[in-house]
């Protein structure tokens, strides 16, 4: 493999692909026809040797190496954009405070905030992810944008998008069918924990908390070993996981808003990143 094989024209077709888990929403936000997009996903997974998507019920996801590469991808956009701005001397122009969830911050934003970087190279953003419940209080003080969640209907700001909140665990998870159901849930203070407890004593079906974490891939690693149930949104369902539900004889979940709410007084940068993310994640709200 040589450094063209990681050319970044081809890794940021990749990640908008991976992102909007769709060919067709990848090629809108990169301003291309659906074709080219395929066209570039193709010449990498040749350039590569390996298969980079496969198309399951939630449409276009990562295989394992594409999993792999993601992370991988987005440090180099993040760096390429870094050494354009050093090489020309460029100073920041602005540093933009953002607060996420963790599993946006990790999904989501990181090719949005590339794509920003492209045609604003001099704007700085410093990403801060964990519960939002308390973000959008600290607005102005600690952030200038903050994109959290809230229950279906509440909490102010702009409605991005709508997830539905799924139970999941791996495929070979045979926890469902313990007596306690084991849960690996967020510390307190998270919706999702919140929700997945409510609904589990509604049902009276006996659970355990049996791992917490504040980070989606420390949950997630442990759901993907079958060691218990976790609770995440059918938006960003991780590829290692499967979705349950009432045949799996577990209770339903409440939907959930993702809104972004901005400072009152924001300097240009950041109103332009906030209708920038804006138009990134905003879609019609799809209920599983």
């Amino acid at each position: 493999m040589t450094a063209s094989d990681l050319d970044p024209d081809l890794l940021r077709a990749f990640l908008a692909v991976a992102e909007h888990r769709s060919f067709t929403r990848a090629a809108d936000q990169l301003n291309r026809t659906q074709s080219a997009v395929s066209v570039q996903v193709r010449r990498l997974e040749e350039r590569l040797g390996t298969k980079l998507f496969q198309r399951n019920r939630s449409g276009v996801v990562p295989t394992a190496p594409g999993q792999e590469l993601r992370a991988y991808a987005q440090r180099i956009l993040a760096l390429h954009a870094e050494a354009v701005g050093a090489l020309h001397g460029r100073k920041p122009e602005a540093v933009i405070r953002l607060g996420v969830m963790d599993d946006y911050g990790t999904i989501v934003i990181p090719p949005l905030l590339a794509d920003f970087a492209k045609s604003h190279p001099t704007v700085r953003v410093e990403v801060e992810t964990g519960l939002t419940a308390t973000m959008p209080a600290r607005l102005g003080e600690a952030y200038d944008l903050v994109i959290a969640m809230h229950p279906e209907g509440r909490g102010g700001g702009e409605l991005l998008r709508r997830e539905q909140a799924v139970w999941a665990a791996a495929a070979s998870c045979r926890a469902v069918a313990d007596d306690t159901l084991p849960v690996a849930l967020y510390p307190r203070g998270c919706l999702f924990r919140q929700w997945a407890t409510e609904a589990l004593d509604h049902a009276y079906r006996p659970w355990r908390l049996a791992f917490v974490s504040r980070t989606l891939a420390a949950v997630e690693a442990i759901a993907a070993q079958g060691l218990a149930v976790t609770v995440v949104k059918a938006g960003t369902l991780p590829p290692r996981l499967r979705t349950l539900g009432l045949r799996d004889g577990l209770p339903p979940l409440p939907a959930a808003d993702i809104r972004l709410h901005r400072a009152r007084k924001l300097p240009r940068p950041a109103a332009l990143l906030a209708d920038h993310l804006q138009r990134g994640i905003s879609e019609p709200a799809t209920l599983c």
